[in-house]
This record gives C-alpha cells, sequence and structure tokens, in this order.
C-alpha cells in the first residue's frame, strides 16, 4: 500500500503490539478516520495483528516531499525507527524520516470523492539541498539569484512563484510575495517558512528573516484551498 502527499521512538522486539511503547506525543499522528481505514485495508494481510503501518518520506518533487507507505512486521523494525501505538495500530516512522515528518497528520481527503490517504506535513524540503550556486553582487542580487535558479522551479510544479519586492540590509530582511497556485493557498506559509525562509538563510547567512508580503485573500487559484 502506498500514497504520496496530495495537500496539502522506540523498537518493537515482535510478538505482539503489547511489545511496542505507546508515547504521548507522536511525531506522525493518525486520525481515527484514517486508522478506521488504515485497520480495514491490514486485515486483508498475513498475520495481519504482528504488522504496523511503515510511513517513509522516499525523496521530493519541487516543494512536496514524497512517501511510501506501507505494511510491515514489528519484528522488522530497526533499532532508531520511532514506533507508537495509536488506537490499536502501531505506526512506524524510520529513523531517516523522523526530523521531516515530525507534527505531520495522516488522514482521509477533505474531498470525499478522492481515494486514498493524505499526508499533511507542515515541513518542506530546502530546494536548494545539492544546489551549488554562485552568488555575488548585492543582497536583492544574491536572492533574485536563489529564486531564479532554485526556488521557482520548485514552485513551479504547484503552479506557483516567489518574487523579490525589497530587501532591508540593515536589517537583513527579505521581503517575497508568493504568486500563481501559491497566493492564497492555504500550504503557501509552510512553505514560504519551512522551505524557502530556511533555503535562503542557510545560503545567505547575513539574511535574518524572510517576510511573506502576499495578499493571499486577492489569490484567484490556489493549488490546496
Amino acid at each position: 500500500m502506498s500514497t504520496t502527499e496530495t495537500t496539502d521512538t522506540g523498537a518493537a522486539d515482535g510478538g505482539s503490539t503489547d511489545a511496542v511503547t505507546e508515547l504521548v506525543e507522536f511525531v506522525l499522528t493518525v486520525t481515527p478516520q484514517a486508522i478506521e481505514k488504515v485497520l480495514e485495508l491490514r486485515a486483508g494481510e498475513d498475520n495481519a495483528d504482528l504488522m504496523g503501518l511503515r510511513v517513509e518520506i522516499t525523496g521530493h518533487v519541487g516543494m512536496d516531499f514524497q512517501y511510501d507507505l506501507s505494511f510491515e512486521p514489528l519484528e522488522d523494525v530497526a533499532d532508531g525507527d520511532s514506533v507508537t501505538v495509536q488506537s490499536g495500530l502501531p505506526v512506524i516512522v524510520p529513523a531517516k524520516s523522523l526530523i521531516n515528518l515530525q507534527g505531520s497528520t495522516l488522514d482521509l481527503p477533505s474531498n470525499n470523492a478522492q481515494g486514498g490517504l493524505v499526508i499533511r506535513n507542515p515541513n518542506r524540503p530546502n530546494p536548494l539541498a545539492g544546489v551549488n550556486l554562485e552568488l555575488s553582487g548585492t543582497m536583492a542580487e544574491k536572492v533574485q539569484t536563489l529564486l531564479e535558479q532554485s526556488v521557482n522551479p520548485s514552485l513551479a510544479a504547484h503552479g506557483g512563484f516567489a518574487t523579490l519586492i525589497g530587501v532591508d540590509e540593515d536589517a537583513g530582511h527579505v521581503y517575497l510575495t508568493m504568486g500563481g497556485g501559491c497566493q492564497g493557498c492555504s500550504m503557501s506559509r509552510a512553505t514560504l517558512t519551512h522551505g524557502i525562509k530556511a533555503a535562503i538563510i542557510e545560503a545567505m547567512p547575513e539574511i535574518n528573516d524572510v517576510i511573506d508580503a502576499t495578499d493571499h485573500s486577492a489569490g484567484s487559484s490556489p493549488f490546496y484551498s
């Protein structure tokens, strides 16, 4: 079983779900509706009661992570993976996905006509990861290079783009607006804060803040509403 994003610790030793430590706070929270759906799907597996739901980040496209969901025997859970029990469902998050899944929710789609499951993740991949850009010029020129060569190609998957409208070099502030599918999009604030802002500050330590100056109420075709 697998799904990809559309919107938007501990280890088990095998014998039974009783061997899994139940935590109060979850890396990934599964809603009751999603738990019911997953348990229904798990019932078709051999040794269903010994299986947990494994949720893993496998990569990213643009500003969205890609996910793989599968059923995994609890006895195969690796050291360092997170295992929590939520209403009788063991949920497994591999160690390498822990940081980028923190605070996420697995749910049913808000559109009843849409099948499958959705992951609502407040985290965003760094669009500059693995990119080696030569940055030169003023602060504004450097930010413009980042937007043109890395950030906006990533946002294009949602029909969106970011535009530089100004900088305050003394304060180290950069002002951006989000356009296209990002204007009025319910996920654009997370995209800016956890993706674009983090990437720009990492690439340009002299920048202290990236500020969203978008009038989101004027968005006419948001990717997520």
